[in-house]
């Protein structure tokens, strides 16, 4: 039986490319050891995708077991774009 690995990667922030919330492109955050570092506007509008990459649902499989989706933050003038990903685990 596999668990799934759950990532959250900040991969644009549209406007001018500058988060109020001091995100940036490139930061990585693992589910759920991260939590307390993730903006938490953000982590209140990707939780929902994150339970469903954790409990095994899938959005865009890439055919090679990994899967991942692209969700933005609701601040419209520097939406931060995240890419929520999933890679199993063997226990």
């Amino acid at each position: 039986m596999s668990k799934y690995k759950v990532t959250i990667e900040v991969i644009d922030i549209l406007g001018d490319g500058r988060c109020s919330m001091d995100q940036k492109i490139g930061t990585v955050y693992k589910y759920p050891e991260d939590l307390g570092k993730m903006c938490p506007s953000s982590l209140y509008i990707l939780y929902p995708w994150i339970m469903v990459m954790s409990s095994g649902g899938s959005f865009t499989d890439t055919g090679d077991g990994h899967d991942f989706m692209t969700v933005g933050c609701s601040d419209y003038t520097h939406q931060v774009v995240y890419k929520i990903s999933r890679t199993p685990v063997d226990e």
